[in-house]
């Protein structure tokens, strides 16, 4: 399976530009950022660590909720070379002097504080923890930088051990706050940076040590962005680790994470157009995708006891457990059959009804209050509080547990119809006895279920705005067969999907239409609009 696979050290850059695409000049930007560093640091970087951004195809906000999803990579990424610091007996264990290419951001000098276990354990007496200083309310760039690190740390350096003082320089091309997952990929980059330049990353010389495979790298990655205060379901982390080239990846985090290759139907691209509109998710969460976490969970708790279904009075169980345990499902079997699921969503589209208000209101409200869910919990509020509010903040006066379950089970449902298209088509495709189907009909399918997604999470997930609503429209307008948001929404990005044929005429209508277009020409306006080719993971170059 592919997240079982090692994370690709590479040692020839011919091998590494081949794996990633070709519609950008890889070879320049590596250089680039090399040459930085020599003349920054006064010597070349010993590792540089690559992780891409991410577009979300379809399958959004279901991934906390244990259902699967399909993002691909993209070719846009975040590079950060590292080396040892010569003489680094002199300086801090595991002291970091961090910068910047982008001129905004202003070089970070940091350094792990160890300290000791209150722990009368005798295995425990020598065990040390870190402390490393992570602003969660005032996110800063180096934030993420930290996160990573940390991880590293309470991995790798627990029992004993230092780590080694670094200096780092990083640059990118995955806006922030665009909805392609420039967070996830700052912190799977600084994981790799880190685990590489202390030697976590491959086999020592008798050929023992540590492997870590791709679907390690995930969860490490997903722990250490919650550092920052994002309770990410883990799919930004595993479509920058674990994607290939030409495909779209199917990701499933039930009863483990499982990914596999959908190869795309050919003949349509998919174009990403940047709203400009900036959603720093961190920032929002408590309003929005934490809330959205916490009604999720909720609902499934709830729903759960409205179906007779043995829920521990300690458990958060997710939506897709619910679904498992409705349908007999036995988690150490595996997933239940793609066709048993699909039934099992429709039903569970009825059965969301349940969350709805128990008394009607005059203005329409769908939503509950915080005591009639906790009532409808069938938890004190004491036990409630412990459970869903005691780790994260949120605010609101009603939570839309009925809207949110609606569009998971959907969704989720829109998943599996998009993966089953192109999983039928390549195979009719490929199949000399059988008539392929046409491939404007495939992706007119397509195109259909990325509308309707779009639908849903505007009005069921309200992770859209106008701006984006505003953009998907045109965007259809000009020609695209399919146009959603991308990404956690409330700004970002959208993703469209278009006829290869097309792709010129259709970037042209959209920018003379969208008003924060109008005036960006080259390479302004090729950096809010543009087409990618599904790229591989991360990786990591090694300097001989």
């Amino acid at each position: 399976m592919a997240a079982e696979q090692p994370i690709p050290v590479y040692t020839n850059l011919n091998d590494l530009y081949g794996s990633l695409g070709t519609s950008l000049n890889h070879a320049e930007k590596w250089n680039t950022v090399a040459e930085e560093f020599q003349r920054r640091f006064g010597r070349k970087p010993a590792y540089i660590a690559r992780a891409p951004g991410r577009v979300n195809l379809i399958g959004e906000h279901i991934d906390y909720c244990l259902f699967g999803v399909l993002p691909a990579a993209i070719e846009r990424d975040i590079l950060i070379a590292i080396s040892p610091r010569p003489n680094h007996q002199e300086h801090a264990p595991g002291s970091v002097v961090a910068e910047n290419m982008h001129t905004k951001y202003i070089r970070q000098v940091f350094a792990p504080a160890p300290r000791r276990r209150a722990s009368i354990s005798e295995e425990e007496v020598h065990m040390e923890e870190w402390h490393l200083d992570i602003n969660t309310k005032e996110l800063r760039w180096e934030s993420y930088i930290k996160a990573g690190y940390y991880g590293v740390l309470v991995n790798y350096f627990a029992g004993g051990g230092s780590p080694v003082p670094v200096d780092i320089l990083v640059t990118g091309t995955v806006p922030a706050g665009s909805g392609l997952s420039s967070s996830a990929a700052m912190v799977v980059g600084s994981t790799l940076a880190f685990l590489a330049v202390n030697g976590k990353l491959e086999p020592n010389f008798t050929g023992t040590g540590p492997q870590i495979s791709k679907g390690q790298l995930v969860e490490m990655a997903v722990g250490n962005e919650k550092r920052v205060g994002v309770n990410s379901g883990g799919m930004d982390q595993a479509a920058s680790v674990i994607s290939i080239p030409s495909s779209a990846l199917y990701i499933s985090f039930f009863p483990e994470l499982s990914a596999s290759a959908v190869p795309l139907p050919p003949g349509a691209v998919f174009i990403i157009a940047n709203s400009l509109v900036v959603s720093d998710k961190a920032v929002t969460a408590k309003r929005n995708y934490n809330l959205r976490v916490v009604e999720t969970l909720a609902a499934a708790r709830i729903l759960a006891r409205s179906l007779g279904i043995k829920v521990a009075k300690d458990e958060k169980v997710t939506l897709r457990e619910v679904v498992g345990r409705l349908a007999g499902e036995v988690e150490e079997v595996g997933e239940m059959p793609v066709e048993w699921l699909s039934e099992t969503l429709q039903r569970m589209e009825c059965e969301a009804e349940r969350l709805k208000p128990r008394n009607a209101t005059e203005d329409g409200q769908l939503g509950v209050t915080m005591e009639e869910m906790i009532e409808m919990s069938g938890l004190s509020t004491e036990e409630f509080n412990q459970v869903y509010l005691s780790w994260v903040k949120v605010e609101a006066t009603h939570f839309q547990l009925y809207k949110r379950a609606k569009h998971v089970f959907s969704e989720a449902s829109r998943v599996l119809q998009f993966r089953q298209t192109c999983l039928s088509a390549a195979s009719e495709a490929s199949n000399p006895s059988t008539e392929p189907p046409s491939p404007i009909d495939v992706v007119r399918n397509l195109g259909r279920l990325m509308n309707e997604s779009q639908t849903s999470c505007d009005q069921l997930y309200q992770c859209s705005c106008d701006e984006l609503n505003e953009l998907t429209k045109i965007s259809r307008d000009a020609g695209a067969l399919g146009s959603r948001l991308t990404g956690a929404g409330w700004g970002g990005c959208t993703v469209s999907l278009v006829l290869e044929s097309g792709v010129d005429d259709f970037i042209k209508k959209v920018s003379e239409s969208y008003g924060p277009f109008k005036d960006l020409k080259g390479e302004a306006l090729n950096e809010v609009i543009f087409a990618t080719k599904p790229s591989s993971g991360a990786c990591v170059y090694k300097f001989e």
